[in-house]
């Protein structure tokens, strides 16, 4: 059984990874950490990743971009191998992702989905062959989602520029002068309803338009990826991993 402790575990996200994590068999949930513990969980719950005295095999993050270096101290001290599915970060936090790295092995990806992961290598191929297109990327979330752009959204942009590298990010465009610039890629969020998570990329060029797109119908699918990220984790070494080490 792999011992899986759970960062955020009384959150959305946090409660569909405790379910997830409970009805597989080949895991055993410890322990979770929550900003706001309460006495409805069922398991035993710390509000700090530093107050766990309990031992585990992996950490699957689901929580909020403050608590990195607490759960970051914690990981590394007790040299556990740490699955951060987390958004939110700015570079500084990154760098510190990438810092602890050296010292267990860390997987992180901003989307846990294999079905967003394949997009990101879709976006790749048509960016190639689409180069002189306007690309546009539109994603749609909840109205309780803090970060905008989403993660993905930031991966998926990122992944453009992995291939054009003079694109510029244009978030949101909005004014009286705002005309498209020819080397820009538009990044627009929305926030309504319960909508999971949606994200559209487009390609448009004279008389014709291609749309590459993702929609999430429900969060388990992100519980499950993490899952899998945190099997394939225990058996790394110290370092840096995503989506496509996995995938391969």
């Amino acid at each position: 059984m792999l011992k899986v402790i759970i960062n955020g575990c009384l959150g959305k996200m946090g409660k569909v990874l405790t379910k997830c994590v409970q009805d597989d068999d080949e895991l055993e949930l410890v322990c979770g950490v929550s900003q706001h513990p309460n006495d409805s969980a069922l398991f035993k719950v710390y509000p700090k990743m530093n107050d766990v005295v309990e031992k585990a095999d992996v950490i699957i993050d689901f929580s909020h971009h403050s608590t990195l270096d607490d759960v970051l101290s914690f990981a590394t001290k007790t040299k556990t191998p740490l699955v951060i599915a987390t958004t939110g970060y700015n570079e500084d936090e990154l760098n510190k992702i990438k810092e602890a790295s050296n010292i267990i092995p860390i997987f992180h990806s901003s989307n846990m989905s294999l079905g967003v992961n394949v997009l990101l290598r879709l976006v790749k191929e048509a960016t190639k062959m689409l180069a002189d297109f306007d690309i546009e990327v539109i994603e749609k979330h909840h109205n309780k989602k803090v970060d905008a752009p989403s993660g993905t959204a930031v991966m998926i942009a990122n992944a453009v520029k992995e291939v054009l590298p003079q694109v510029e990010y244009n978030y949101g465009r909005y004014g009286r002068e705002a005309k498209r610039t020819k080397n820009e890629v538009g990044i627009h969020a929305i926030r309504g309803g319960t909508i999971v998570g949606e994200h559209d990329v487009i390609y448009a060029g004279h008389d014709e338009i291609v749309e590459l797109k993702h929609i999430a119908q429900s969060k388990d699918i992100f519980a499950k990826g993490s899952i899998s990220a945190a099997k394939y984790l225990v058996n790394q070494s110290a370092g840096y991993y995503n989506m496509d080490n996995m995938l391969g």
